[in-house]
């Protein structure tokens, strides 16, 4: 459908999706509630209401929209949802439309087989995730909570197999880190282009602002869950400890370098600058956006410290602004993490979960931050490697197999006959 989120209100066009959830679901005998706080820009929940009002809840959550795509960096139509080979291409297919749509059919072939849980079963197809969630999941925790509230949360983006001395492991996401993006302003005083000796650029500073902070280490922390992901998938126990780790992932094929320093250090990545407007003027204003994640446990202030830091002598020259998106984490000793180690264990024969972090933000924060357990976790084939995955999240050439889609949803199926009855 097309549902390209690039950030701005009036983008994202998830009613389309929702329209294609409400034709879908109809006939199921379910109530449909929709929200849509922005033109455009719906959601859909459905519920199998539990026979017992005391029993936990489960929801299933998919996002409905996608990231904006540049076409000539893809080999079929990243829009045409190509079927080639066992093999679905589009954007979305990994990141998270592949979920997204097992979850829709799971739910209602356990609408249609008359399925009674004795807690309530929750499908919410959501909008605007691609960009924080201003009007999907964080609007409706602010402005729908009791329609939404419920004890535990599925989303994305674990459940690939993960090969380990010990067999196939499946992570389960159960932590993210804070996305604390932010705004960086540097000021100079205008002049004319052709006479720039002696003047205060602000683009200059900002450019030498940003190879500062571009050279920044901050320093390696280990958490819980890291410490458990290590043991789980039997790696080296030096990447367990902080004085040693960052030479053993300097040394690592380089998807997996990316994502073991990412889990254990807070980044800082400059994105955007923004600055003058025409080539024979001075610039007097300099703005650079940084997407900075931060490890659990690390606040704003944290970050603003770092970054006094990495600029040193040049800090007095900046204003900051930083979006505070905390980390969030669900702990793993629940019935969730316990049923969704049973239902994987019997489809995807001889596995074992292992809890991870997610070094990106999803939805499932919000609703952590209202109490709830919240876990990313699919089932993906062995077809679809991890390395693959992981470069295809706002990449070219998104695609995921049928096979994958085929265990995904058998999986919401089984788990909510495991943990709803």
């Amino acid at each position: 459908n097309a549902c390209v989120n690039d950030g701005t209100p009036d983008s994202g066009g998830e009613v389309r999706s929702a329209d294609l959830v409400t034709g879908y679901l109809e006939g199921s005998g379910l109530e449909l509630e929709y929200y849509e706080p922005h033109p455009g820009r719906r959601s859909v929940l459905a519920k199998i209401e539990g026979s017992d009002p005391t029993a936990p809840g489960l929801m299933l959550m998919g996002h409905t929209d996608v990231v904006p795509v540049n076409d000539s960096g893809w080999t079929h139509d990243p829009f045409g949802g190509e079927l080639i080979d066992g093999v679905v291409w589009g954007r979305g297919a990994v990141d998270m439309l592949n979920l997204t749509a097992s979850m829709m059919v799971a739910f209602k072939h356990l609408a249609d087989s008359g399925f009674t849980p004795r807690g309530t079963l929750s499908y919410l197809a959501v909008a605007d995730e691609e960009a924080s969630g201003t009007w999907g999941a964080e609007w409706l925790l602010e402005n729908e909570l009791d329609a939404v509230r419920t004890e535990n949360v599925i989303t994305e983006s674990g459940g690939f197999q993960m090969g380990s001395r010990g067999g196939i492991r499946l992570p389960v996401m159960v932590e993210e880190k804070g996305a604390l993006w932010t705004k960086l302003t540097v000021r100079g005083t205008p002049g004319h282009g052709s006479q720039p000796h002696r003047t205060d650029n602000a683009l200059l500073k900002a450019a030498e602002i940003v190879t500062r902070i571009g050279k920044y280490r901050p320093p390696a922390k280990v958490g819980n869950t890291w410490r458990s992901f290590v043991e789980g998938m039997q790696l080296p126990p030096e990447l367990a400890d902080p004085e040693k780790l960052d030479a053993v992932i300097e040394g690592l094929p380089i998807g997996a370098s990316r994502l073991f320093h990412s889990c254990t250090h807070t980044t800082m990545s400059p994105n955007v600058a923004r600055s003058g407007s025409k080539v024979n003027v001075i610039p007097d204003h300099a703005e650079v956006l940084i997407d900075i994640r931060a490890l659990p446990g690390e606040s704003a202030e944290d970050v603003r410290a770092m970054i006094e830091d990495a600029c040193g002598d040049l800090w007095s020259e900046i204003e900051l602004t930083i979006r505070d998106d905390v980390a969030t984490a669900s702990p793993i000793d629940t019935p969730l993490w316990d049923s969704l180690a049973r239902v994987s264990g019997r489809l995807c024969e001889g596995s074992a979960l292992v809890p991870m972090m997610m070094v990106g933000g999803t939805d499932n924060r919000y609703f952590r931050r209202a109490g709830a357990v919240g876990y990313g976790f699919g089932l993906f084939s062995e077809r679809l490697r991890f390395e693959d995955f992981a470069s295809m999240f706002h990449g070219h050439d998104e695609r995921v197999d049928q096979e994958s889609l085929r265990l995904s949803t058998e999986l919401w199926t089984a788990l909510a006959h495991d943990f709803l009855t």
